[in-house]
This record gives structure tokens, C-alpha cells and sequence, in this order.
């Protein structure tokens, strides 16, 4: 899968029934203001619709937070607007991030009369001292009941969300998990090792010693074991935290990956157009105050959102860190010719550990360089002397 050209759209959709303890994202847990707040995404769409340029949607990606708790009027009234404001292509792809207690059969049923064609499920885990630990919403039966029910309401098109490396995951269960997963036909899989987020209730609670802090051989053990097991079952990894059957990458996130121009709507939502990036504020009630003004002019005047012009330092850093994290690599011929030298000299020592390999230009990191992606993007980051 190569650059398209092909922008996206996100959108922030800001509320949860109630907070998952390691979660960092912007989202309030009051639903009082859920209709306000689609009024204002749509007149967001509005004052936005020149940011990419007319150039036709392929993908249209609806995070948060939680955006099952959109009912099918609040989805309708957003995709109405969408459609008037842009061409998207045919075989666009159209994701809602859902929980699994929100994916009854009746929502299922609505979501197929929905342009939606892709569910993102965050399953998190198939065991109950794991959901207990995150403070998820659901229960293990419902994790396995959402999967079923959204294979037989005619939704093929699956990714679900795990996370590995909690105190609560053993070995023995992260190998339940993904077996679990691998019963069913699912197309695309996201597996993310437990972080400690400052300012998280998961951050307090370990910094209180409730809770047990992230052990990194643990979290190692589970991502090899990952790795492998998905490798077994046809898989493509094709990102550090995703997984994909042949041809089912997913486009949207792959569109980040890869330098694509997206559009973020909605409070703390980003955007990015090649030369400049811009996030919204993340308070609702000030995104709410400014989207309902009567005369939205300048839009940089209003405090919507904060811009960033980015240097050509940054845009060779922003290129190393996500070009690394997939199966694309970083490609030399990509790389502005300031920074090629650069490039070359950092990169040596991994290479010679055998955690980078190159071939025909593209530095991609090996199994075990993956291990410290991070780490080793930041060894090739240009740091400029202000």
C-alpha cells in the first residue's frame, strides 16, 4: 500500500459512559450537551470544508471517545453534512469506534443503514479481572456477544482493539485473548502495551501503590508472543501496533502513517496538510462557545485551534518517527537531502545490531528493533539550535 493523496476525516467525538482508568484522551462523562455538540462538529464541518483543498474523501473515521453513543439522527445529521461539503469516494472506508455494551443488535441494525462500513471494537480484553482492572463498561460475555452480533448483522469488516502488559494479564490469558480473536474471521487487530498516562486514574493509583506499575519484561514477553502468534494466523504486521490480513490495512490510520493530509473535527482533534498542523482546543464547553457564534470570519482569531508551521526539521522528525513504525520503513529517496547524511550516520548502530535492515532504500526496523522504536526514532531526530 503506497501514498494515495487520498485525505480522511476525523472526527472527535468528546464523551464516555465513564472513564477507563489509563485513558488520557479528551472526553467528559456528562452526556448533557451530546446534541449541542453535534450541531457544533457540524458547523465545524462547514468553517473547515476549504481545508483539504475539494480533494475526494477516502476515509472518514469517527474516534473519541466514544462515538457509539451517537444515535442515528446525531450520525445522520453529521454524514449529511459531510456529504454536502465533500466528494467521497465510492469504496471510502468509514469506521466508528464502538464499545462493546453500546453494540446491541438494534444499534448494529442502525449502523448497517448508516454509511458506516467498518466497526473499530475495543475489546480490551475476553477476562474479567482485566475489564475490572481498566475500568472498562462491559463484561467478558458481552465482549464475545458485540463480535458475534456484528458478524451476523452483516459487518465483515472488523478491527478490535487488546491491550497486553497489565498487571492482571498473564501469560496464560494474553494467549486466551488472541485465541479468542483468532476464532472468529477478523480482518484487522490493534494491540496496545498498558501505558501509565500522567494525570490518569491508573498514574494515581500506581503512584499510591494500589496499583502495580507496568512491568517492561512482562509487556516484552506479551508483544513477542504477539508478534509470533499473529504471524501464525496470516497476519500482516504492518505498524508496531497493528495487524492485518493480507489487503486490510487499515486506510485511515495508514493515511497518518504516511504522511496523508487529514482533517480533524471537534474538540482536541488534529488536522495536517503537509506544511502545518493544527489541534482544537480540548475544553467542550469553549468549543462549544466558539462553534455556536453567530459570525465565525478568521477562523485563527477565534481560538478554535492552534497552528503550528512545521520546519523542515520537524517534518523530517514526524517522517522518522511514524516512516519507522511501519512496513513502508524510511525511504532515503523521501528524506530531504539536508537531513540524508544525518539520517545515514544515526541509523549505523542499529544496523549493525541488526535492528534496522535495508533494502532498496527503505530502513525498516527488525523483530527485535521493534522493541525500541521509540528509542531509536529519537537517536534519529534533528534537534535544531534555536
Amino acid at each position: 500500500m503506497e501514498s494515495s493523496t487520498m485525505p480522511g476525516i476525523y472526527l472527535h467525538i468528546p464523551f464516555c459512559k465513564q472513564a477507563c482508568y489509563y485513558c488520557n484522551f479528551h472526553f467528559s462523562t456528562s452526556l448533557r450537551q451530546k446534541g449541542a455538540m453535534v450541531e457544533a462538529i457540524v458547523r465545524e464541518l462547514e468553517v473547515q470544508k476549504d481545508y483539504l483543498q475539494g480533494v475526494p474523501l477516502s476515509s472518514i473515521y469517527f474516534g473519541g471517545g466514544t462515538p457509539s453513543l451517537l444515535d442515528a439522527n446525531e450520525l445522520e445529521q453529521i454524514f449529511s453534512k459531510i456529504y454536502q461539503l465533500h466528494s467521497v469516494q465510492a469504496d471510502a472506508e468509514i469506521t466508528l469506534e464502538a464499545n462493546p455494551d453500546d453494540l446491541s443488535l438494534e444499534k448494529l441494525q442502525a449502523l448497517r443503514n448508516s454509511p458506516v462500513n467498518r466497526l473499530s471494537i475495543g475489546i480490551q480484553s475476553f477476562a474479567e479481572e482485566d475489564l475490572r482492572f481498566m475500568n472498562r463498561a462491559h463484561n467478558a460475555q458481552e465482549a464475545r456477544a458485540c463480535i458475534e452480533n456484528a458478524l451476523v448483522t452483516g459487518f465483515e469488516n472488523l478491527t478490535l482493539d487488546l491491550i497486553y502488559g497489565a498487571p492482571t494479564t498473564s501469560h496464560e490469558q494474553w494467549a486466551r485473548n488472541l485465541d479468542t480473536i483468532f476464532q472468529y474471521p477478523i480482518p484487522h487487530l490493534s494491540a496496545y502495551c498498558l501505558t501509565v498516562e500522567a494525570k490518569t486514574a491508573l498514574d494515581h493509583f500506581v503512584r499510591q501503590g494500589k496499583a502495580a506499575p507496568v512491568d517492561e519484561e512482562h509487556a516484552n514477553a506479551q508483544f513477542l508472543y504477539l508478534m509470533e502468534a499473529t504471524q501464525a494466523q496470516g497476519y500482516e504486521h504492518y505498524e508496531i501496533s497493528n495487524f492485518a490480513k493480507p489487503g486490510r490495512y487499515a486506510r485511515h490510520n495508514s493515511s497518518y502513517w504516511l504522511g496523508e493530509p487529514y482533517l480533524g473535527i471537534g474538540p482536541s482533534a488534529h488536522s495536517f496538510n503537509g506544511q502545518s498542523r493544527q489541534w482544537n482546543v480540548a475544553n467542550n464547553a469553549k468549543y462549544l462557545k466558539i462553534l455556536t457564534e453567530d459570525d465565525i470570519t478568521k477562523l485563527s482569531d477565534t481560538g478554535l485551534f492552534e497552528l503550528e508551521e512545521l520546519s523542515p526539521a520537524t517534518r523530517y522528525n514526524e517522517y522518522v518517527m511514524t516512516g519507522l513504525r511501519t512496513i513502508w520503513g524510511c525511504d532515503l529517496q523521501k528524506i530531504a537531502p539536508d537531513f540524508q547524511t544525518y539520517f545515514l550516520e544515526n541509523i549505523q548502530p542499529f544496523m549493525a545490531k541488526g535492528q534496522v535492515l535495508v533494502q532498496n532504500h527503505q530502513y525498516r526496523l527488525s523483530n527485535s528493533g521493534k522493541f525500541m522504536a521509540d528509542y531509536i526514532a529519537a537517536q534519529l531526530f534533528f534537534i535544531e539550535n534555536n
